[in-house]
């Protein structure tokens, strides 16, 4: 009996995670139909509409969908978890296992991973707009009239969806998986009434289709090719989003739910096009039957808005791992619920929103934007392809030959992807590789200048322990109380010490050096997360762990000294913190132009305080100039 009941809870629970990741996980790929399909016939570069090109097209979006998201994202790369996380962040940390920093391999892998997080934001900005758009393009299917109505309101609820973040997702959330239950189903039987009334359409899911379609039109086969991948837009939300609901779950809502209702959908269309050509101006709402439009286009412009969520959700999550990885300066995060994980980033939100509107309102039409689309997610799959066969090569010991052999395969299909939309470069697919190549820039550049500030300071650093030796000979003035000083290196003395010492000739009773490390792995354990040493003179040195996505909260973690015999007042330990003022030179390491941009970011970096949550009135921070 006891049995059953555990099993019972354990299917409850299963259940409620798969509910939570059709909220979270599937919005974007969920809300695809809205405009892949009339993309490839009513697009900009429409395609003749006849039964070989109706089934050719259900045939390359049916198996893409199998070969690109069942296949590669479904079973393979959300075996690559880095202790249950995904994302490009936890690959990147996982390809560059048993690599040496200095080392050629490394250099790549870094430089792919970041290329390929850049590429996710580029995707970032577009998918909001996108989703929305075709969404409220349903208001000229219900009544053409209101075709002036579109911009503002599209406008209207993507101000409104960014403005809400700062409350936080948890409340929303709760309601993101019964909508997107609704949504699916939705999907399921408008395309079940098409179907039935078109049955043989169901032909299409045998590969000749898309292969005859590819051999007759080949010039058009590569434009379509560039439209069938907005079909598979938002797979790689699947793999970002493992963290929060593990891997089953996520792998469950997929083929018993998710893939069946996309594919009827698309079937449906494909039907409703063999009977109704005229309905290529917008088959997802010219499935519906009149009565239904209202309900279906409020339905979808609430499903669109749960898509863009999920991806202001995953830059959120993205940029902090980056901040933690020391590819981004510190931003001030906001906890937006007591649950790890929902956070809320003020500079990505607004930053977001700021590009969302800028092409909204530059490209349109949801037709224009399709051409922004595809670009930054093929890029972003290629990389992802990229990374997988490192890790499967190297992490899962498959070797070189199998690892590539697999993955060869899809990289086949994403290169062709890859090739049909950089022909929409000029069409709009331009904004999304300008904005991955500044992020890029900005990333690099970031890990570069911090490289070459240690390196600068570093030099100019004593030895921790010989100094207190020397201290001892002629021990300067004791002051109560407790001083922490924070400090990269935790065998060095921190510059603030050296400065406190020099203006102010005393020392506190207890002189505590603390150092923090970032490791790639999602989360260090509690009983990790401090080590303590005494050293002479009443001095301790204090090195605390962290992973990319632990919350960083110093006292709380320096609280736990307190087994080791080190027992922190709060009322009586001052924190110093060494604030450098940086001036970039000609003939240094880095070019001028770029040491520019490092001073500029390393000024507007948030203040180290409120990143390790030190009560701002306990801290005294000590400036020192730096030639870079």
């Amino acid at each position: 009996m006891h049995h059953a009941h555990t099993s019972e809870a354990r299917g409850r629970q299963l259940a409620a995670l798969c509910l939570g990741a059709l909220g979270v996980v599937y919005g974007d790929i969920g809300t695809s139909p809205l405009y892949a399909m009339k993309e490839v016939f009513a697009g900009n570069h429409p395609i003749a509409l006849d039964e070989a090109n109706i089934l050719g097209s259900l045939s390359l979006f049916f198996w893409a969908l199998i070969v690109i998201v069942s296949i590669k994202y479904v079973v393979f790369i959300m075996r690559a978890d880095n202790r249950g996380e995904g994302g490009i962040m936890a690959m990147i940390a996982l390809a560059l296992h048993g690599t040496r920093p200095e080392g050629r391999s490394h250099k790549v892998i870094l430089v792919l991973g970041v290329l390929g997080a850049a590429m996710f934001y580029g995707d970032g900005m577009v998918t909001p707009a996108i989703s929305v758009f075709s969404a409220v393009e349903g208001l000229e299917v219900v009544a053409p009239a209101l075709h002036q109505a579109v911009l503002p309101v599209t406008l209207g609820v993507l101000f409104l969806l960014f403005y809400v973040q700062h409350h936080g997702t948890a409340l929303v959330g709760r309601a993101f998986g019964p909508v997107m239950l609704i949504w699916f189903s939705v999907l399921g039987l408008l395309g079940i009434s098409q179907i039935m009334a078109n049955p043989h359409v169901l032909a299409a899911m045998h590969p000749a289709y898309a292969l005859e379609f590819m051999v007759h039109n080949r010039a058009m086969a590569l434009v379509a090719m560039g439209n069938v991948v907005l079909a598979v837009t938002g797979a790689e939300a699947l793999y970002a989003d493992m963290g929060h609901f593990g891997r089953k779950p996520i792998q469950r809502a997929w083929f018993a739910f998710v893939l069946p209702a996309l594919m009827l959908n698309y079937f449906g269309q494909g039907a409703l096009l063999l009977d109704h050509p005229e309905a290529a101006a917008n088959p997802f709402y010219l499935m519906a039957p009149g009565w239904a439009l209202y309900p279906l286009l409020g339905l979808a412009t609430l499903a669109t808005v749960i898509a863009s969520q999920a991806v202001i959700s995953g830059a959120f999550s993205v940029t902090r791992q980056a901040m933690q990885l020391g590819f981004l300066p510190r931003l001030e995060v906001t906890h937006t619920s007591e649950r790890q994980g929902q956070i809320y980033l003020p500079a990505v939100n607004w930053g977001l929103m700021l590009a969302v509107m800028v092409l909204v309102l530059g490209f349109g039409s949801s037709n224009n934007l399709a051409a922004a689309y595809g670009i930054a997610v093929t890029g972003d799959m290629v990389i992802t392809s990229l990374l997988a066969m490192v890790v499967a090569a190297r992490v899962w010991g498959w070797g070189w030959i199998r690892a590539g052999l697999l993955f060869a395969c899809f990289l086949a299909v994403e290169l062709t992807f890859l090739a049909a939309n950089i022909l929409k470069i000029p069409d709009g697919g331009w904004f999304p590789l300008v904005a991955g190549v500044v992020i890029f820039v900005l990333m690099t550049t970031w890990k570069e200048g911090r490289d070459l500030l240690q390196r600068r300071l570093a030099g100019e650093r004593l030895a921790l322990r010989p100094f207190i030796a020397a201290l001892s000979a002629d021990m300067p003035l004791r002051v109560p109380g407790t001083a922490v000083f924070l400090s990269a290196d935790p065998q060095s003395v921190p510059h603030a010490l050296l400065h406190n010492l020099m203006h102010n000739k005393i020392l506190h009773e207890r002189v505590v050096v603390v150092s923090v490390q970032f490791f790639d792995v999602p989360y260090v354990p509690e009983i990790d997360r401090v080590e303590v040493r005494r050293l002479d003179e009443n001095f301790w040195q204090v090195i605390v762990q962290y992973g990319f996505k632990d919350e960083t909260d110093l006292p709380r973690a320096l609280a736990q000294c307190r087994e080791a015999g080190l027992a922190l007042e709060p009322l009586e330990t001052s924190y110093f913190i060494g604030r450098e003022t940086l001036i970039p030179r000609l003939g240094s390491e880095m070019s001028l132009w770029r040491e520019k941009i490092f001073v500029a970011l390393f000024r507007n970096a948030g203040s180290v305080t409120a990143f390790f949550n030190i009560p701002s009135n306990r801290v005294v921070e000590l400036g020192t100039q730096v030639v870079l």
